[in-house]
């Protein structure tokens, strides 16, 4: 069953660039913006974090933390961050246990093709740590301005 709102935030540990571990539940005491994004260096996702990284300060003035989750591991992470100039934390979720918590690990099709990947999609937690709100199937373009709002609207 995926999070739904008013749900705590999973007891899930993922992995950080420098590999070391992180529980999602450490974030709570803040609101927490919550992304996943299919693969690090892919023109939307590159976008994505580039945006995320631009507001990042935004994003903390507001007294909030973000974090990007995909199964790219630690090394593919320090790269893409290195290459893009990137400041927002990213995460990699290798065994898909946060994703499947999320129901982001969905059937996609491509050319008719089917295959299992990441749906892209943001969760904002409040302070409280319980799901606010969440934006499944997510469209790049504005996609950071409209949770910068449902953030600063807390």
């Amino acid at each position: 069953m995926a999070i739904a709102e008013g749900d705590a935030i999973p007891d899930i540990e993922v992995e950080l660039p420098d590999g070391s571990k992180a529980n999602l539940t450490g974030y709570a005491g803040k609101p927490f913006v919550l992304y996943f994004y299919p693969k690090d260096d892919t023109s939307g996702c590159t976008r994505e974090a580039q945006e995320f990284s631009a507001a990042l300060d935004q994003f903390t003035k507001a007294g909030a933390q973000v974090l990007g989750i995909s199964k790219d591991s630690p090394a593919k992470h320090q790269k893409f961050i290195a290459k893009h100039d990137l400041t927002v934390p990213l995460a990699t979720d290798a065994e898909g246990a946060v994703m499947e918590a999320f129901g982001v690990w969905v059937e996609k099709s491509m050319y008719g093709r089917k295959y299992m990947g990441v749906e892209r999609s943001t969760f904002l937690f409040g302070a409280d740590g319980k799901l606010i709100r969440s934006w499944r199937k997510v469209r790049v373009p504005g996609h950071v301005e409209t949770v910068l709002e449902a953030v600063k609207a807390l």
